[in-house]
């Protein structure tokens, strides 16, 4: 099998499923997401012999900007994690460490596939609103923080409105907004790597009889 690119997309020669997006107060978000995530990692990672890492990116000195150490966080309560997870409320991935983070994942992991998690700006009628598509984030980008692209998959959730005093619009995000994008994000993503893992094992499971 072609070794994956690190922190890139999956090969070009691939079609992965499209970009798609749900509001976190959809009853079917958690089950749309996890479905969608576990096609992009079918397509990158069909044999499952590159393990999964999920970076959550984001501070916990900002109510919008924890977003994903909250997912992080959230992920570490699961039980029997099949994957490895960075950025928690506790150990928080961010600006000033993420490009040390990053080198420390590429020693520990062999070609892993980074599944990236980041808050996000958008229109006002997007708020609330939770992504995923194929491909790496920039973090930061939003607020002009030039910094490493990350993630061959990516989860986005759209806290508050962009365009003016970024910095002051994440500071005085509502909470209970993010923290409900949080639980619905860290619900799909583990749903999903589970559903894909064990729809894995079943094939290798068949293939030997």
């Amino acid at each position: 099998m072609t070794p994956l690119p690190f922190f890139t997309a999956n090969q070009p020669q691939a079609s992965p499923p499209p970009r798609i997006k749900y509001y976190y107060q959809d009853p079917l978000a958690v089950e749309k997401l996890s479905q969608h995530l576990a096609d992009h990692l079918q397509e990158l990672n069909p044999d499952g012999e590159h393990p999964i890492v999920v970076v959550c990116i984001g501070t916990d000195r900002s109510t919008g900007d924890c977003l994903g150490p909250l997912v992080g966080t959230n992920l570490l309560h699961l039980p029997n994690l099949p994957f490895a997870v960075y950025g928690t409320l506790d150990e928080p991935v961010h600006a000033s460490n993420l490009a040390e983070k990053l080198d420390y994942i590429k020693a520990r992991h062999k070609e892993p596939v980074i599944i990236a998690v980041d808050a996000c700006l958008g229109q006002s009628e997007n708020v609330g609103a939770i992504t995923l598509a194929a491909g790496a984030l920039r973090p930061g980008a939003g607020v002009n923080k030039n910094l490493p692209a990350v993630g061959d998959i990516h989860f986005t959730g759209i806290v508050n409105v962009g365009g003016y005093m970024e910095y002051f619009v994440l500071q005085n995000t509502r909470l209970s907004i993010v923290v409900r994008m949080a639980q619905q994000i860290a619900s799909a993503i583990y749903q999903g790597i589970c559903c894909l893992y064990q729809h894995q094992n079943i094939a290798v499971a068949q293939g030997l009889q």
